[in-house]
């Protein structure tokens, strides 16, 4: 057997080889498979304004908000584009979190800096501002927004895209957002609106957790409903992009994912972090921040997989199947220590309800272990980001009551019909 073995793998080194001895130099070049020649349609609004000779920038000083995923189809910066187009005048940039290069990790102030390839200035909105001052304004006529959301409420990028609009209009300066998909697609909506009370960077606006929008859309939306501070409206254009439509999720358009931030390397990330993210912030288990599968599991020493797996199974969730996860984290809670729980599956995308997996988690372990009812053990210093990315603080108090999904689920999804007819008045895509 180990003879047969060895001479497999000489046969196979031999045929390579053989192939990369009949090949002449320039047969052997190294071939790039365009978009293009895979039928991929999805142009993006970089790409849109680029074809349209960058007109709308012409003859004004631009400033970028962006970060690593502004690129066009075959990767290039938005920042280099601009940069190098003979009639645009790029004379800032704006850093959202984790910076326009990406070299600041989740949480870290982003400091103001020149941009090492451009020599451009960049100005800071992750840090002591979230919000462009007048100061940073001095010198601009048009803020550009191209950065890649994942659609879910609490990723602070819609909050930099509204407060960055906001600066905009009180300072007169124009706004163009250069649309990009909604990796969630155009249809899926999920949970409440924030409550009065409850406005911070994690939910600066009243719109659902998982809103249904592309950036574009979402900030006609803004704008539309007067969403800004003091209800100001932005002169906002935006380029919308070519071929998506709403029944989309990431992998139809045929782009490739750019990172959105550290813990979103795949778009995958995406679909899964309105699964978990809001009770991640109790540090109460493992979430899969510090391991592979960030967002996508549940995990902790206490929690034995398999019962867990045929509890969550057992409720029949739409869409779902939850499989028993065995893992040691690489950083964060309980490194090197292995630890056990669920990893969620979605089967069907547009059958679930992606918001309410945690609260069913959460329900779960409480009647398996009661001893670890989550309200009773999570850091109540967490409590008020929990009740900020939830949008309020109902959500916590009447789970807690009796950690019953049942005593939240009309309160998560009574606002959803209403902003799915408000919203559609501002879709760009069908």
């Amino acid at each position: 057997m180990k003879f047969k073995n060895v001479k497999a793998q000489f046969i196979g080194l031999a045929v390579v080889a053989l192939v990369f001895a009949s090949c002449t130099q320039a047969d052997c070049k190294p071939t790039r498979v365009y978009f293009a020649e895979r039928g991929v349609t999805v142009k993006t609004g970089i790409e849109v304004l680029r074809s349209q000779n960058f007109e709308i920038l012409e003859g004004l000083r631009v400033g970028l908000i962006t970060n690593p995923t502004g690129v066009d189809r075959y990767l290039k910066s938005t920042i280099d584009i601009l940069h190098a187009a003979p009639n645009v005048n790029l004379v800032a940039l704006f850093a959202p979190e984790h910076g326009v290069r990406g070299d600041y990790h989740a949480g870290d102030d982003v400091q103001d800096a020149i941009d090492p390839i451009t020599g451009v200035k960049i100005f800071s909105l992750h840090g002591r501002y979230k919000k462009p001052t007048p100061e940073m304004l001095v010198g601009i006529d048009v803020l550009v927004y191209d950065i890649q959301d994942i659609g879910c409420r609490s990723y602070t990028y819609i909050s930099t895209l509204g407060l960055c609009m906001e600066a905009a209009a009180e300072n007169g300066i124009k706004f163009v957002v250069l649309d990009r998909p909604n990796p969630l697609g155009g249809h899926k909506i999920e949970g409440g609106l924030v409550a009065p009370g409850y406005i911070s960077f994690v939910s600066q606006f009243p719109i659902p957790y998982i809103y249904g929008l592309t950036p574009g859309e979402a900030a006609l939306l803004l704008n539309g409903e007067r969403m800004l501070a003091n209800g100001v409206q932005a002169d906002l254009h935006v380029v919308p992009m070519k071929g998506w439509t709403r029944d989309m999720l990431y992998e139809d358009t045929g782009l490739q994912w750019i990172s959105a931030s550290p813990h979103i390397p795949h778009p995958i990330s995406a679909l899964m972090y309105p699964v978990s993210g809001i009770l991640g912030e109790l540090s109460y288990i493992s979430i899969g921040i510090g391991y592979l599968t960030p967002f996508e599991v549940f995990a902790a020493p206490w929690i034995d997989a398999f019962d867990l797996a045929e509890r969550m199974n057992a409720l029949n969730l739409p869409g779902l199947h939850f499989r028993p996860k065995f893992f040691k984290p690489f950083y964060r809670a309980w490194v090197g220590e292995v630890i056990q729980g669920v990893q969620v599956h979605i089967m069907d995308f547009n059958a679930a309800n992606l918001s309410l997996v945690q609260f069913y988690v959460m329900q779960e372990l409480a009647i398996l272990y009661p001893d670890h009812k989550v309200f009773d053990h999570a850091n109540e210093r967490r409590f008020r980001m929990f009740d900020q990315v939830a949008g309020c603080s109902s959500v916590r108090r009447n789970f807690s009551k009796n950690h019953r999904v049942d005593d939240i689920r009309d309160f998560w999804t009574r606002d959803v019909e209403p902003f799915r007819q408000m919203s559609k008045q501002y879709w760009l895509y069908q």
